[in-house]
This record gives C-alpha cells, structure tokens and sequence, in this order.
C-alpha cells in the first residue's frame, strides 16, 4: 500500500482528495501547514507528496527545495498558480507534476498513479477484484459485476456501494455515509441518502423490498450484507 502526504491548507479540499485516495486504497496522511508535513516526513516513510504552492506557513516551492536534498520519492504540487513562469519554477525545482485547481480528481488519481509507475514502484494500491456471492467490485476500474454482468451505477451510488463494501461488515452511520459521499457540500438533505439507497438497491438486489445487501440497521444507519473476500 502506497502512503501519500496530501499538504493542502484548504481543509475541505483536503478531505476530498484524501477521501478519494483512501477509497483507492492509499494510505493517506493529511496536512495542512509545513510544519505538520515536516512531522509527517520525520515519521512515516511517505511514497508520494501532494504539495500546494501557498500554506500558512511558507511556499511549497522553497519547501520542495529543502527537502529534495534528502527525499527523492515524487512530489506533485496542486495549486492555484497557473501562471507559466510557476510551472516551469515548480518542475525545474524538482516537482514531478504540476496541476493547477480547479481539477478534476479523477485526473489527479491518474496523474498520480502515471507518476508512480514512472518511479517503478511495485506496491499494490489498489484493491483486487472482491468478490461477495453473486458480486465481482473492481474498483480499481470503477465496474460492477452481478452473475458476470455489468451494473452501470452513477457516481454518488457507486460511491455509496463502494463505502460500504470496502467497510466489510461494518456499520456505516447515516452521517457517516453523508460526510464521505457528500463531503464537498455541507448543505446535502439527508433525504438524498435515502433516495440514493433506493435506488441502488433497485439495481443490485432481487427484491428491493428484502434486501439481502445492503442492509437497513434500523436507527444506525447501513451496512453490506454480504461476506467479502
């Protein structure tokens, strides 16, 4: 499993982006100033960096300087800096890749694993297809098998089915779904996970009304029914 450092002091940004890696299977470490990332480096032997230009404490920039002279794994700055002479300033200082917001994290994911495969880094990132009775995930290429046939989901089901198959068994709050799934928008009705649950059971269970997947814990929230492997 890769560990990645995502330094960004935007904190809902932050969780965005480490919400997504972690459901890729990363293991994600979060910082939001220089001198949490210092921290973070002095502990864990991290794969990847994803650094921002502009932190409360310092520029990315001058901070990627210093710390080439010891860490030699990648480093990808995300940033509101768009202007030419800032990507040629981040790549010549030793940035792998510059990507400037506002971005898509679905690019950023590629961009990322484009890098490390660059690096010939070996480790397994991302989950093995798993497998739960008449279920095949593979997430790693965002497809649903149910008897050997694709389920086509939109991505706000997708991730719902994900989140809970990935937690294996346990319990999800109502909340809890809300905040990952959501995490962007603090404004989201609760009713939406509702409507969203309805509407994958309607897709993945023979009988919607009995379902055998995803489970209702009745005053908790959800859970996966199935045994995974």
């Amino acid at each position: 499993m890769y560990k990645i450092l995502i330094v960004e002091d935007d904190v809902i940004l932050n969780n965005g982006i480490s919400f997504n890696f972690k459901m890729d299977g990363f293991e994600v470490f979060p910082a939001f100033t220089l001198e949490e990332t210092k921290i973070i480096l002095y502990k864990e032997d991290i794969d990847i960096i994803i650094l921002d230009v502009n932190l409360p404490d310092g520029s990315g920039f001058e901070f990627c300087k210093e710390i080439r002279k010891t860490y030699s794994n990648p480093i990808i700055f995300l940033t509101a800096c768009d202007m030419e002479l800032d990507v040629i300033t981040g790549l010549k200082i030793g940035g792998d890749d510059y990507i400037t917001k506002p971005f898509s994290l679905n690019i950023l994911r590629e961009r990322v694993l484009a890098v490390l495969r660059r690096y010939g880094k070996s480790k397994s990132i991302i989950l093995d297809i798993l497998k739960s009775g008449e279920f095949e995930f593979d997430f790693d290429n965002m497809t649903i098998y149910k008897n050997g046939e694709t389920i086509d989901l939109p991505p706000t089901e997708y991730k719902i089915l994900k989140k809970l198959v990935t937690s294996k068994g346990e319990i999800l709050t109502r909340q809890t779904l809300l905040e990952s799934i959501w995490e962007d928008d603090r404004y989201i009705e609760e009713h939406a996970l509702t409507v969203n649950i309805n509407r994958l059971r309607r897709k993945i269970e023979d009988n919607p009304s009995k379902p055998k997947y995803i489970k209702t814990i009745y005053g908790v929230g959800y859970c996966w029914g199935g045994e995974v492997n």
